[in-house]
C-alpha cells in the first residue's frame, strides 16, 4: 500500500456542501453523540494525525478513512481558532444527549411554575455555555454580550412559557404541552440575533473565488442569522410536537397511570430519538456557503455616499464578464448547531441552541 498522498483537501467537510445529502451526512457524523465516549488519548492522537498531516507529514500506515476519522475527532473537540479543548458539554455531539435532557424534563415538568422557570433557566443556561465554548476568533463574544443575550434569552423564554401557561389553563391539557416549545422559540428569536450582534453592525467578511477577502456584509450577516434562527426553530418541532402528542395518549392508558415514575424517561428517550435525526438534518437545511454580489452591493453603496456629499458617481455598470470575474463567496454562519466546518470569519455552526 502507498504512502496517503497530500492533497487531500481536510480543511473542508468530507462531503459535497451544495447538497443537502452531502450537507445531511456532514452533520451525521458531526453530531454523533458516540464522540463524547472517546478517551483524552484517542483525542489527543486524532489531533496528532489531523497537524502532522496539515504540516505535511503522514502518519504511517494511515488511511483516507482514518485521517476522515481522525479529523472529525478532532474538529468534534478542539476549538478550530484557540486549539484549546471544548469543554464536554459545549461540543457538539453533545447536543443530542443534553438537549434530549433538557427538552424531555421541559415537556414533563410544564404544569408547574416553579419547575417551568427552572428548566427553562437550564437552557439558556446551557446555550451560554455553547455560545462561550465556541466563540468566534474573528468576531469573539465579549462578556457583556453573552452576558445580555443570557439574560434577555432567559427572560422572555420564562415570560413567554409562564405568558402561555396562564393562557391555557381553560384549554385541553394538550394545548399546554406546547408551551416549552413556544418559549424556546422566542427564545432563539432574542439569543441569536443579540449574539451576533456585531456582525450585524460591521458584517462578516466575503471572499472573492480564490478565498482572499474583500470586506464586510452586513446583508449577508443578516441573512445568515435568520437561517440559523430558522433552522433551530425547525430542530426543535420534532421534538417538542412529537412526543407530547404520544404522552398524552400514552398517559391515558393504565399502565402509565399505574407507573406514574415512567413518564419523564419515557419523555426523554422520545425526545432523544426525535433529536438524533432533527439536529443534523435542520443543521443541513441551508448551505454554509452562498454567493453574495457583494462588489455591486458596495458600489452602490459608494455611489449613494457620493451622492449625498454631492460628488457624482463615477462608477459603471460591470459588464457581464467583469461581473463574473468579481463575484464573491459569501461564508454565511450558522450556530446551528456547531459544525466545526469553519467559515471565514471563524464562527463555526457548532451551537445548536434551543
Amino acid at each position: 500500500m502507498g504512502e496517503l498522498p497530500l492533497d487531500i483537501n481536510i480543511q473542508e467537510p468530507r462531503w459535497d456542501q451544495s447538497t443537502f445529502l452531502g450537507r445531511a451526512r456532514h452533520f451525521f457524523t458531526v453530531t454523533d453523540p458516540r464522540n463524547l465516549l472517546l478517551s483524552g488519548a484517542q483525542l489527543e492522537a486524532s489531533r496528532n494525525i489531523v497537524q502532522n498531516y496539515r504540516a505535511g507529514v503522514v502518519t504511517p500506515g494511515l488511511t483516507e478513512d482514518q485521517l476522515w476519522r481522525a479529523k472529525y475527532v478532532y474538529d468534534s473537540a478542539f476549538h478550530p481558532d484557540t486549539g484549546e479543548k471544548v469543554v464536554l458539554i459545549g461540543r457538539m455531539s453533545a447536543q443530542v444527549p443534553m438537549n434530549m435532557t433538557i427538552t424531555g424534563c421541559m415537556l414533563t415538568f410544564y404544569r408547574q411554575t416553579p419547575t417551568v422557570v427552572f428548566w427553562q433557566w437550564v437552557n439558556q443556561s446551557f446555550n451560554a455555555v455553547v455560545n462561550y465554548s465556541n466563540r468566534s476568533g474573528d468576531a469573539p463574544i465579549t462578556a457583556r454580550q453573552l452576558g445580555t443575550a443570557y439574560v434577555s434569552a432567559t427572560t422572555g423564554a420564562v415570560a413567554t412559557a409562564l405568558g402561555l401557561k396562564s393562557l391555557t389553563k381553560h384549554l385541553p391539557p394538550l394545548v399546554g404541552r406546547f408551551v416549552p416549545f413556544a418559549a424556546v422559540a422566542a427564545a432563539n428569536c432574542i439569543n441569536i440575533p443579540l449574539m451576533r450582534q456585531r456582525e450585524l453592525q460591521v458584517g462578516i467578511p466575503v471572499t472573492d473565488e480564490e478565498g482572499q477577502r474583500l470586506g464586510h456584509s452586513v446583508a449577508a450577516a443578516k441573512q445568515g442569522i435568520f437561517q440559523v434562527v430558522i433552522s433551530r426553530i425547525c430542530m426543535a418541532i420534532p421534538a417538542m410536537a412529537i412526543p407530547p402528542v404520544i404522552m398524552d395518549t400514552l398517559e391515558k392508558k393504565d399502565f402509565l397511570k399505574r407507573r406514574p415514575w415512567l413518564g419523564a424517561p419515557l419523555q426523554v428517550g422520545l425526545v432523544g430519538f426525535c433529536l438524533v435525526f432533527a439536529t443534523p438534518l435542520c443543521c443541513a437545511l441551508f448551505p454554509q456557503r452562498s454567493v453574495h454580489l457583494f462588489v455591486r452591493q458596495r458600489q452602490r453603496g459608494r455611489g449613494r455616499e457620493r451622492g449625498r456629499r454631492g460628488i457624482p458617481s463615477r462608477l459603471q455598470p460591470l459588464s457581464c464578464q467583469h461581473r463574473a470575474r468579481r463575484r464573491a463567496q459569501t461564508h454565511t454562519l450558522r450556530d446551528h448547531d456547531r459544525s466545526r466546518s469553519r467559515t471565514l470569519n471563524g464562527l463555526s455552526h457548532r451551537g445548536a441552541q434551543k
